[in-house]
């Protein structure tokens, strides 16, 4: 599968946080996020796996118990069934990769 880069195809996740999906696989689904300063991601948890990266802008982020203020290079690897939430700092933009593939990411 090839994924030609487009400026539209975004979903809204909450407010101020929308994400598209790029590509998937059968067991991988690759998604870029872009998250408006001051949006919150309400802490959650989900069964996939889910490794990050922030391309651009900083943000805090909590995996478990513990927080960290991710600027662009970072990266960070959520294990699946642990509660993460984030609040963005700056404009930003994260692509990570869920596994397995979220159903609900699917187009």
């Amino acid at each position: 599968m090839f994924y030609k880069s487009e400026s539209n195809g975004y979903k809204q996740a909450v407010e101020g946080i929308k994400f598209k999906t790029l590509v998937y696989g059968e067991r991988t689904l690759f998604a870029e996020f872009r998250l408006e300063k001051g949006s919150k991601l309400p802490r959650h948890t989900h069964p996939h796996e889910q490794t990050g990266y922030l391309v651009g802008g900083r943000m805090r982020l909590s995996i478990g118990e513990e927080t960290f203020e991710v600027e662009p290079g970072d990266s960070w690897c959520i294990p699946g069934n642990i509660e993460h939430g984030g609040e963005t700092i700056e404009d930003s933009v994260a692509i990570e990769v869920f596994s397995p593939v979220r159903e609900d990411f699917l187009p």
